[in-house]
């Protein structure tokens, strides 16, 4: 098997084209940035915003507001550098931008709209991790926290995935970022829930969502941005592109089908808020395997990742007994494993190289899976450790967590009646 195949595969289309501008390339790029863009603030805001209670909603939003706004620095002073500098294990270089033009290219783009497109993913990816430790983390700590894992562990990774890091990169499939993103922060959540500890009230209320309304506008846009997180991570306008826009669509439409089927089998309940995490689920199944599968591949993955998805969040947490708040891992993290999967099974033929070996690719991608989780796990401890002793622990104290983190931290409400 071409391991140079499968590099191309990932995030590959500025390595294949020429360094020649091409106007409807770079149209394409800037409209797919944006659609990125809106995950974060507004569709991950929301989506986040809508499962917290009523009393920590707006701090909800504001990490994931937050979340953006930070990395969107750090990306650009030293991010971007590590994750598609020169070096092996790490990049380096390119700090503060430099020696990057309005004319530098990459591939058929522009070198700093590239920049800012994988800024947008960062930004999203720390920004999901939040959401297995609200309602009980100081604010001051994730956003420092925020800052510090875009850096030590996020970019990293990106690295090996898809920035040059020769030592560390399996010959993975993953085109938009099951294990770089999804898989990624899904851990990061883990391992800081753990860290913090149940909130004082879980599992003696009742802990509702404040608003599915919320939930399912949230959804939306974010299955809207995700044409971009996929589609985009052709870096073209061309046929690999329109290939993976069409099977986002597919993936997540079965991943609503696949949650609410088996809600329906368990519970006899088909609720909007499993419909709007069905979703989610299944774009986050088909995100790794967007370049690569096609619609046939898409049905599956995105009904599974949808099922799996829902059978994490009401069966293994429980028996897991760590308090995910908003079930970050198990919709980002285990599902991201089984796209991470599914992309060696569900290969279209007309992207199968002629030496294609599934079992080498599974083997590839169990490796990646495996460095992901313990790099992931062992560094998104230390920078917790670290942000938490910055701000004198990370966790804030019993009367403002009964109270709620709107009115203590930021002196708001969600709604004022």
């Amino acid at each position: 098997m071409s391991r140079y195949f499968f590099t191309l595969l990932a995030l590959p289309s500025f390595a294949l084209a020429e360094d020649t501008l091409n106007s409807g390339d770079t149209a394409w790029m800037l409209v797919a940035t944006a659609l990125v863009m809106l995950m974060t603030p507004a569709g991950l805001a929301l989506f986040y915003g809508g499962l917290t209670r009523s009393k920590n909603v707006l701090n909800t939003m504001g990490m994931s507001f937050g979340a953006y706004a930070v990395g969107s620095l750090v990306w650009v002073l030293i991010g971007y550098s590590i994750a598609f500098g020169d070096g092996d294990i790490i990049g380096s270089g390119k700090m503060l931008l430099g020696d990057i033009t309005s004319s530098s290219l990459k591939g058929t783009i522009p070198e700093l709209l590239f920049v800012a497109f994988q800024g947008t993913f960062a930004a999203i990816a720390v920004a999901i991790a939040s959401g297995s430790m609200i309602e009980r983390v100081k604010f001051s700590t994730y956003i420092i926290f925020a800052a510090l894992w875009v850096v030590v562990v996020y970019a990293p990774v990106t690295h090996w995935a898809w920035g040059g890091g020769e030592s560390l990169n399996f010959g993975e499939m993953d085109f938009a970022g099951g294990t770089v993103v999804h898989l990624n922060a899904g851990i990061a959540g883990l391992v800081v829930a753990m860290m913090l500890g149940r909130r004082r009230d879980y599992g003696k209320v009742a802990i509702k969502p404040f608003s599915p309304i919320l939930v399912t506008l949230g959804a939306a846009l974010l299955w809207f941005g995700w044409f971009g997180f996929n589609a985009g991570s052709a870096l073209v306008a061309d046929g690999v592109a329109s290939s993976a826009f069409l099977v986002t669509n597919v993936a997540a439409s079965l991943g609503v089908i696949g949650w609410i089927a088996v809600e329906w089998l368990v519970y006899k309940k088909a609720t909007i808020i499993g419909a709007a995490s069905g979703a989610v689920a299944g774009l986050v199944a088909i995100t790794p395997a967007s370049g690569s599968a096609g619609v046939g591949g898409a049905i599956v993955i995105g009904l599974l990742g949808g099922a799996l998805g829902f059978w994490g969040v009401a069966k293994l947490k429980n028996m897991v007994k760590v308090d995910d708040s908003l079930d970050a891992f198990w919709i980002h993290g285990l599902v991201g494993i089984w796209g991470s999967v599914a992309t060696a099974i569900f290969i279209a033929p007309y992207a199968m190289p002629e030496d294609y070996s599934m079992a080498l690719q599974l083997l590839s991608q169990f490796k990646a899976i495996g460095l992901t989780v313990v790099y992931s796990a062992i560094a998104t401890a230390f920078v917790y450790y670290i942000a938490s002793a910055i701000t004198g622990g990370g966790r804030v104290d019993d009367e403002s967590e009964n109270r709620g983190l709107d009115e203590t931290v930021h002196g708001e409400k969600g709604i004022n009646l």
